[in-house]
């Protein structure tokens, strides 16, 4: 599949619909960007951690952010923290 879009003024694109269901990106998704050897750019989805559905369903109210952040690699903090800094700016906006 070759699509083809303008950047915007502001470095600004929009990621095709049609690529966006195929990949199954959705709002607030962390994409990295890397560029390679000929030019191209590799566009990857991010997780924030390798096991979030059974983490998620092990949690309790009793766990505290702190505990659950002490958790996780230190990889996967900094996504997290990348993720919701993401969603905090988010928020700024409206």
């Amino acid at each position: 599949m070759k699509l083809h879009r303008f950047l915007g003024k502001r470095g600004r694109i929009t990621i095709p619909y049609e690529i966006r269901k195929y990949i199954g990106l959705r709002h607030n998704d962390i994409l990295s960007f890397t560029q390679q050897n000929d030019g191209s750019v590799l566009m990857k989805r991010e997780k924030i951690c390798d096991d979030c559905i059974s983490i998620e369903d092990e949690c309790t109210n009793d766990v505290s952010l702190e505990d659950f952040l002490d958790s996780l690699s230190e990889e996967e903090q900094r996504d997290a923290l990348v993720h919701l800094s993401l969603l905090w700016a988010e928020k700024q906006k409206h």
